[in-house]
């Protein structure tokens, strides 16, 4: 009979089911029982992201018309704050996107894992993108153009250009085919690798933003309506980098006018 040690290290090396892990199933020992449930939790959940990094590629391989097409995703990051701009990002993602396992809408991952993951997106795509949309520009332009204006400048800005271009929830007008995805980051993986670079480029704006405004707290809420960001707002008033449009930024502005 093995040791808990021997069986624990064992597990650990264990990626699929083996014949020799039937024998645990009849150990009567609880912290067999438990290491071997550790296990099988650890298997369902490496598989689940298998699955769904595998479907997120089908779906983008289906807007190819051959092999050689070149699929481009397209998000963005931070429409709805109050401060900062809008970030957009264009990717281009290689054949063999292995490495990507586990690559998701940006919002459903920590912030290390985000950056781990940018990392390795500008790494491997073939060509990536990145825009940056001033809060001048949203309060000029209104926030949806000034955010399709945006993907479409990171569209353009891809080379190689590519064969179809799947936008989160936007219809660009640009000389490519160009498809709306609702909720694309949950669906395709280029979509998701844009929303990932979206996010990381965004709250490294903002963070810098919060050494330059202390006052507001940037860095823990990048600029959205938060409570605290909200009374920081009523007691020193808007800065420079506020959407004059947005509410309660345009109120207060014309309060104090």
């Amino acid at each position: 009979m093995k040791t808990i040690k021997d069986i624990r290290e064992k597990l650990k090396m264990a990626d699929e089911w083996e014949s020799w892990m039937e024998e645990l199933h009849q150990d009567e020992r609880k912290s067999v029982q438990t290491l071997l449930n550790q296990w099988n939790k650890k298997k369902r959940l490496a598989d689940g992201l298998i699955s769904n990094h595998q479907s997120k590629m089908e779906f983008d391989k289906s807007f190819k018309e051959h092999p050689e097409s070149l699929v481009a995703g397209i998000d963005e990051a931070g429409r709805g704050p109050l401060a900062g701009p809008v970030v957009t990002a264009a990717v281009i993602l290689p054949e063999d996107c292995s490495l990507l396992v586990g690559l998701d809408d940006s919002k459903k991952l920590s912030k290390e894992k985000r950056e781990a993951f940018a990392e390795l997106i500008r790494e491997l795509a073939i060509s990536y993108s990145v825009h940056v949309q001033s809060p001048e520009e949203i309060d000029r332009q209104n926030i949806y153009r000034a955010t399709k204006t945006s993907m479409t400048e990171a569209a353009m800005s891809l080379d190689p250009q590519p064969s179809v271009i799947l936008a989160d929830a936007m219809k660009l007008e640009v000389p490519i085919p160009c498809e709306s995805i609702i909720k694309g980051d949950a669906k395709s993986l280029a979509i998701a690798a844009a929303s990932i670079l979206a996010k990381t480029g965004r709250d490294a704006i903002m963070d810098a933003y919060a050494e330059t405004y202390p006052v507001y707290g940037f860095a823990k809420h990048a600029g959205y309506g938060t409570p605290e960001h909200v009374e920081a707002l009523r007691k020193y008033g808007p800065c420079p980098i506020h959407r004059k449009t947005f509410e309660p930024v345009k109120s207060l502005l014309q309060e104090s006018r």
